[in-house]
């Protein structure tokens, strides 16, 4: 089916029991219905219940283009060596926009919003002995609507609400408010889980729980501020981010929600699947059960830098003796899309001028040399090396094992002198200051070491390589036969950890109570990194900015900046000018409705299309 029926026919018929989308139109000679299935026994109720998934699989949680569509465009990230011309990042750097290019996601939104509204109908009909357990299995389906509502509200705005299949063609579908879709559906459909959804940890499985719809909802109440100047969910927002809060510092001993005592344990491989921490994850096989399921979650890809500029790198997938890939040293893919900005990198820098311990847990900041490699004179002049120093020569050789590659900083031990001596190693050391000046990333390189009174600006190597987020790495990565892939306990994603409870809390507590206690949330998210407290008080801003440090990367950026009024060009132009220069505040806050999907409404749907597309 096309999007338009998916949405406007009955976006019910997607899928049960195995079965794929199909027409309305064909006839159905075994008599097999949603409502036999459900009738047949609760684990025929159960078949219809797994198919609301299907949305995520396609396309959400751990889809890589998902990540840009809710991290990129922000204050945290630029494209890949700041490239030019994306659609994402840099909002198609002021040519045309392609009406389509979210098209795939409010398709795969109303797929699942067409399992969950099935597997609401029918539940009544499911032999379940206690009407406790019928609410416990359809809160799942409740859950699962509101998340998909939640991201159409936050990426297109005002959409079309259906909370039951449809059963007729609508040719002039209207669309309800956001606050509204919040209001009607997002919210009774959370509270409706968080109060029936079982108590259970997702260390045993990857459907939500009690804590997993505490959470959303908690992140619910408080994303309506954007919309209500009058805050009125803040409260709830608070008080609920309050419960999750002391179940947490009790152990976990009501709802099971618990914070690993260091940043350290979070991404642990070891703790990935079975993570104690994530209040929802998602195990996320790319491409779903087609012949590329074994390719598991590739959200590392996206984020590692061009680490095979230099050329004692190179991509490759030798596995070692242990038979996983060493997730911070392996030779994988280069040139993700996602590129740190310096605002986020500043934002590790304490008050002491020391970073914060989450900085080189979170980033990749080293590389090893998994080639053989001997300098020559063409290496030598790319990379600023002085061939009359004597210290790198033309015969200089790096051995498997050595360091190939080092991004500096600020903050580093040892920065001023690693700074200065950079030109002699024999290795490439990427300094903070010729990757990043002034907010932006610097595209061109002028020699400082060598003919520095001749040499003229030519395209900087040195911004190949940069700090790369390795929240996703792992051992467990793509195999090339499909033999031999590894689902193994790692290919989550986590949605929802349990630091940002606390972070919900701090920004509630300021519109609530003027941050009272802000602080003190915030405060204990840095206590857990080792970062050194906050003092004075706590803004916004300050609690926009702990959240770029403690969850970069985690499906949340975009959404933070619209909630707290922050994505606009004079914001963006202040943190990462980079992509402000390209924001229209008359339209990128919220994604086109695609032209293939409006072309066959009335009048071309042109009354339905978000406002300057």
């Amino acid at each position: 089916m096309n999007i338009f029926k998916k949405l406007l026919i009955s976006v019910a018929v997607v899928a049960g029991a195995g079965l794929s989308s199909c027409s309305l139109n064909e006839y159905n000679p075994s008599g097999y219905t949603f409502e036999a299935l459900a009738s047949s026994s609760v684990d025929g109720y159960g078949s219809i219940v797994n198919n609301i998934y299907f949305g995520m699989e396609r396309c959400l949680y751990g889809d890589m283009t998902w990540m840009e569509l809710t991290e990129a465009g922000t204050d945290i990230w630029t494209s890949y060596r700041n490239a030019t011309g994306s659609k994402f990042f840099r909002y198609f750097s002021g040519y045309t926009v392609n009406l389509n290019y979210a098209s795939t996601y409010l398709n795969c939104c109303y797929d699942g919003i067409g399992g969950c509204n099935m597997a609401i109908k029918v539940a009544p009909l499911a032999p379940f002995t206690t009407d406790s357990a019928r609410n416990a299995k359809v809160a799942e389906a409740y859950f699962m609507r509101a998340v998909y509502y939640y991201h159409l509200v936050e990426q297109f705005g005002g959409v079309t609400v259906l909370t039951e299949p449809a059963q007729s063609l609508e040719l002039h579908p209207e669309k309800t408010a956001p606050l509204d879709v919040y209001k009607q559906v997002i919210i009774p459909d959370l509270e409706f889980a968080a109060k029936w959804l079982p108590i259970g940890s997702p260390a045993t499985t990857t459907r939500p729980t009690r804590k997993s719809a505490m959470g959303f909802l908690a992140r619910a109440y408080l994303q309506t501020v954007e919309y209500d100047n009058s805050k009125a969910y803040a409260s709830k927002a608070l008080e609920l981010a309050k419960t999750m809060i002391a179940d947490c510092e009790a152990g976990g001993t009501t709802y099971g929600i618990r914070m690993y005592s260091t940043f350290d344990e979070v991404f642990l491989e070891s703790n990935n699947f079975n993570n104690a921490e994530a209040l929802w994850k998602h195990r996320f096989a790319y491409g779903g059960g087609s012949n590329a399921g074994y390719y598991l979650n590739r959200n590392d890809e996206v984020f590692y830098c061009d680490a095979n500029a230099f050329p004692a790198r190179k991509f490759d997938y030798t596995i070692n003796a242990t038979g996983l890939y060493d997730r911070n040293t392996w030779g994988g893919r280069a040139d993700g899309t996602f590129m740190p900005s310096q605002y986020l990198l500043d934002l590790y820098v304490q008050s002491d001028g020391t970073l914060d311990p989450r900085y080189h847990k979170s980033f990749q900041t080293t590389w090893s040399v998994n080639k053989a490699f001997t300098w020559n004179k063409s290496y030598l002049s790319t990379w600023d090396r002085d061939t009359t120093s004597g210290v790198v020569k033309t015969n200089t050789k790096l051995v498997i094992g050595n360091t190939a590659a080092e991004f500096i900083m600020p903050g580093d031990a040892n920065y001023a002198s690693k700074s200065a001596s950079r030109f002699t190693q024999p290795y490439i050391v990427a300094d903070y200051k010729d990757v990043y000046a002034n907010d932006t990333v610097v595209m061109y390189y002028k020699n400082r070491n060598i003919n520095a009174a001749t040499a003229t600006l030519a395209t900087n190597n040195f911004n190949s390589y940069y700090p790369s987020l390795i929240k996703h790495n792992s051992s467990n990565y793509v195999i090339v036969d499909a033999t031999k892939g590894r689902f193994a306990n790692l290919s989550g994603t986590f949605m929802m950890r349990t630091p940002e409870v606390y972070l919900i809390a701090a920004e509630a507590d300021i519109y609530i109570n003027g941050g009272a206690n802000a602080l003190g949330y915030l405060n204990k998210v840095r206590q857990r990194a080792g970062a050194i407290p906050l003092t004075g008080v706590a803004s916004i801003q300050t609690v926009l900015d702990e959240r770029g440090r403690e969850l970069c990367g985690e499906y949340v950026r975009f959404y933070d900046l619209k909630r707290t009024g922050k994505l606009t060009r004079a914001y963006l132009n202040s943190t990462n000018p980079d992509v402000g220069k390209y924001f229209d505040d008359a339209k990128f806050t919220v994604r086109p409705f695609p032209s293939t999907f409006l072309e066959q409404l009335q009048g071309a749907g042109t009354y339905y299309q978000n406002p300057n597309y």
